[in-house]
């Protein structure tokens, strides 16, 4: 559980200093104060890459520190323990982002890499954010949201199929590479160790030789280009007689018949077409004219590249495409042909054998997955029902498809609505509403699984109200009965259910912005749920209303 955390020089953030507690916490406050400023510190907290845009301006450096209180979860207990971190039952994180972009993270005390910084957070805190409705978008992510449902058996199992899948590509490929390996003589392998030697010497690059022999041959004729450019400008426009003079003035005599005649209005739109496309050839002209410059030096170390290119063209292909094709073959050629020395025989017997304990894994994985697919969908269900979604019904559907690190399905959420409309994909059917309480039914499923005590939840209860947001506020609150949840909201329903609520606020002058924040006391947040209801201008109506909310009784 997250205890404290400790924000110094972050972004608009000051000084700040949050204590937590078991239950459901709030976070409220106007647009742009800090809250989601809040989020992203505890994000970099548990490892998440940072840059120097956070330190706030002129500090050295930003600082977060969390403390937490941790369960003895063995596998959390081995990492610490594995990384030589001290093992307590309570845990420091502390993380400094300095002005040139290097961060420092430590556990208590100890200085870790963010691997295992993000390895660690991953089971102190589960931030749960608009990016996780967007996942639920991605079929492609909906087999990993599935296999996080699973129990010890169903991790177990999908290790060892993991196991069997990288043993096999790998035995895989180096039978493939050696069975053609052996086909071939030493002699062949010198001969591409040579040329690869050779043409890599060159430093060739893709279409050099033909911009090489563009550019002298441009340097070599600089005198006709000068003189026919020139020529080509004069004869446009001149002082003595300016061809580009004359247009203009028969365009200007043809605009003044357009009104005759459609002929003659077709004959002035185009010449008029005409005279600016010569206007612009004529300025463009003027300006090659003014930059043409020869380069004697530049001739010279064209001409001795060119050589150098020719020698290897002689030899390897006619331009320095095809060599540098050749070296990519000949490069790919030689990798196969140094392969390893085990005998084809024996690698052959393993790779069948592997082939048979990969597909008697791959049918375990597939029968625990199935099982806690149908955990899953009976756990979603309950969970819709509490949401008003009580017409829905959830589904997982497999497909079979090519063997991978995670099996041979593939697994895709679908979701029914409304009855007698059927099953359709997900991406298909629901809504942003729909989208927001399935992901809240996820994680409500979830969080009675996972080992984790703190559930964060950002502006998850966005584009809802009424009874489905007190539904979304009861979901929130019972998952915080099962340990610990934060949330930022906008909804009344959901803050006055909470069990604690601060409140952040921004204080701006001249100079500087600074973000505030405050726990707020019975009465302090009854008048903040009476704003949100009916703005700045307290009523005793919205006084009332929030009282209900918030259960309080009226003043005497």
């Amino acid at each position: 559980m997250l205890l404290e955390i400790t924000i110094k020089n972050f972004a608009i953030i000051e000084e700040i200093s949050l204590n937590f507690e078991n239950g459901m916490t709030v976070l409220t406050g106007e647009t742009g104060a800090g809250k989601s400023i809040i989020i992203d510190a505890m994000n970099l907290m548990l490892g998440a890459r940072a840059s120097s845009e956070v330190v706030r301006h002129s500090a050295p450096k930003a600082e977060i520190q969390g403390f937490f209180s941790i369960e003895q979860n063995p596998a959390l207990v081995s990492l610490l323990e594995d990384n030589g971190i001290p093992v307590e039952d309570e845990l420091i994180i502390r993380r400094e982002i300095f002005q040139n972009g290097r961060s420092v993270s430590r556990i208590n005390g100890q200085m870790v890499n963010l691997t295992i910084l993000k390895a660690v957070g991953n089971f102190l805190v589960d931030i749960h954010g608009q990016h996780d409705q967007e996942e639920l978008m991605r079929p492609a992510l909906h087999i990993s949201m599935l296999d996080a449902f699973g129990d010890k058996d169903f991790f177990q199992a999908k290790k060892e199929y993991q196991e069997y899948f990288d043993r096999y590509r790998e035995l895989r490929k180096a039978v493939l590479e050696k069975q053609k390996n052996e086909k071939e003589h030493k002699a062949r392998i010198e001969m591409l160790a040579f040329q690869i030697a050779e043409i890599e010497a060159a430093s060739l690059k893709t279409g050099e030789d033909l911009a090489l022999m563009k550019e002298r041959d441009k340097l070599l004729n600089h005198k006709q280009i000068a003189d026919t450019l020139t020529n080509a400008y004069v004869m446009l426009d001149n002082e003595d007689f300016s061809s580009l003079s004359n247009v203009r003035s028969a365009m200007n005599d043809l605009q003044s018949l357009e009104e005759y005649d459609s002929d003659y209005k077709e004959l002035s739109n185009n010449l008029s077409e005409a005279y600016y496309v010569l206007e612009d050839v004529t300025k463009q002209l003027g300006d090659l004219v003014d930059n043409l410059d020869f380069d004697a030096g530049r001739l010279q170390e064209i001409e001795y590249r060119l050589d150098t290119i020719n020698a290897i063209t002689r030899k390897y292909g006619g331009t320095v495409d095809d060599v540098l094709d050749y070296l990519e073959n000949s490069s790919k050629e030689y990798n196969l042909l140094t392969g390893n020395s085990s005998s084809s025989d024996a690698m052959e017997q393993e790779l069948k054998q592997l082939e048979k304990d990969l597909l008697a894994s791959a049918e375990t994985l597939q029968r625990e997955r199935h099982q806690i697919a149908n955990a899953l969908e009976s756990e979603i269900k309950t969970e819709l029902c509490d949401l008003y979604m009580d017409k829905a019904d959830f589904k997982v559907v497999f497909t079979k498809g090519k063997f991978n690190r995670d099996g041979n399905e593939q697994v895709e959420f679908y979701i029914s609505t409304n009855p007698g409309e059927g099953f359709k994909p997900l991406v298909k059917v629901a809504s942003g509403g729909e989208l927001s309480r399935l992901m809240l039914a996820i994680k409500s499923a979830f969080a009675r699984k996972e080992d984790k005590t703190s559930i964060v939840f950002d502006e998850v209860d966005t584009g809802v109200s009424g009874r489905v947001a007190q539904a979304i506020a009861q979901k929130i609150h019972k998952i915080g009965s099962y340990g610990q949840v934060l949330a930022i909201s906008h909804l009344p329903q959901v803050i006055a259910i909470a069990d604690y609520q601060f409140f952040i606020s921004k204080e701006s002058d001249n100079e500087t912005t600074v973000s505030r924040v405050r726990l707020l006391t019975p009465e302090e947040r009854v008048e903040e749920i009476a704003k949100m209801l009916a703005g700045d201008n307290l009523t005793d109506a919205a006084l009332s209303q929030a009282r209900a909310l918030l259960k309080v009784d009226e003043p005497v």
